[in-house]
């Protein structure tokens, strides 16, 4: 009953395979390995951007701190959800990779930023004026913190803001794939056809050991892009072993599949807790992660038994207390999480 992140999951059987595959004789290092050539082609194939630029990196937070890099001047903004991982989760790694980029931070319900608000900020920041930062690049999470799922007509509407104002479109994808099977639209509907111009593709979160793609839309900030990732030390020398691990994530559209059982499991969970009485959601059920409220009793008796979870957005919450007094928490299902595991945890909320 382990709910904590879907990254504290295993990794796939295939990719270990793979890699154990990979691991045999000599490759090309630096991401001249076959396997690499593989990735690309396919990524480009899956996105329907043969031009697309594709680069591999073992971190969610290097993808999306290096990919602003390549989209944000140091006197520029970055305009965000204040709950956005690469404001809340990713200790500044944005502003330093950009030499000092500004986060503004925008509002939202379910940690989505809607045009509306994104215009006003721009708006708000004022050009020609040296002494104001600059206006710099947007970057949205789809999958959110909250785990709600932008559509791509809503990317298509935050990006035709951006292109008003000749801004740059970042998509924070560590949870792309659960966000993709949530819409049922395809890949490029999601991303470079609604406007975006550069994805964090995740995988650690869905079944890798540790690898992430970003996917350049725009072919001519590759060698940007390369010379930032060797820059900052994220140029693996034996990048064949990235290679494996996404060659595996792709083949068979592994990755879809990974992402509609942890959805499914989700909806599951969501289901079952919303027959416990007390129990209500603080955020829609759209991907693979729960948010919802219920007595302490029920959460004394879930941790008492091994479950594990945050509770949220209060993490400092203690089970000591009234036994009738509500608190919310985030349970996060992954590609393994079982039905059995979320029947005995909802079991235990409600007994």
């Amino acid at each position: 009953m382990i709910f904590t992140s879907d990254n504290a999951s295993p990794v796939h059987p295939q990719v270990l395979e793979a890699l154990h595959g990979a691991n045999q004789g000599f490759a090309m290092p630096y991401g001249a390995d076959p396997l690499m050539d593989r990735v690309r082609a396919r990524l480009r194939e899956i996105f329907e951007a043969p031009e697309a630029a594709v680069y591999l990196v073992a971190t969610g937070t290097t993808a999306n701190a290096l990919s602003l890099a390549c989209l944000a001047a140091p006197w520029q903004t970055i305009y965000c959800h204040r709950d956005s991982h690469i404001q809340m989760d990713e200790c500044g790694a944005p502003e330093f990779y950009t030499g000092g980029a500004k986060l503004v931070l925008l509002d939202g319900a379910d940690a989505k930023v809607s045009p509306e608000a994104l215009r006003a900020a721009v708006e708000s920041t004022h050009q020609g004026f040296v002494h104001a930062v600059q206006r710099g690049a947007v970057s949205i999470t789809n999958a959110t913190e909250a785990g709600a799922v932008y559509g791509p007509d809503e990317v298509a509407a935050i990006s035709a803001v951006a292109r008003e104002y000749g801004l740059p479109v970042h998509m924070d994808g560590a949870r792309f794939a659960n966000a993709l099977v949530s819409t049922g639209a395809s890949p490029a509907e999601m991303t470079w056809k609604a406007g975006v111009d550069v994805l964090s593709f995740g995988g650690t979160k869905n079944g890798l050991m540790g690898v992430e793609a970003v996917v350049l839309f725009d072919p001519a900030r590759a060698w940007e892009f390369e010379l930032r990732r060797k820059r900052a030390g994220h140029l693996f020398s034996k990048h064949r072993y990235l290679s494996a691990q996404m060659a595996a994530y792709l083949e068979g559209d592994l990755w879809l599949d990974m992402a509609r059982a942890a959805n499914r499991a989700a909806a599951r969970l969501s289901e079952g807790l919303l027959s416990v009485p007390g129990t209500a959601l603080v955020h829609p059920r759209e991907a693979n992660a729960v948010f919802a409220g219920w007595p302490r009793a029920g959460h004394r008796r879930a941790q008492e038994a091994g479950a594990a979870y945050y509770f949220w957005p209060d993490m400092n919450a203690t089970l000591d207390g009234p036994d009738d007094e509500i608190l919310s928490a985030r349970l996060v299902c992954s590609w393994c999480t079982t039905d059995a595991e979320i029947d005995r945890f909802v079991q235990l909320v409600r007994a």
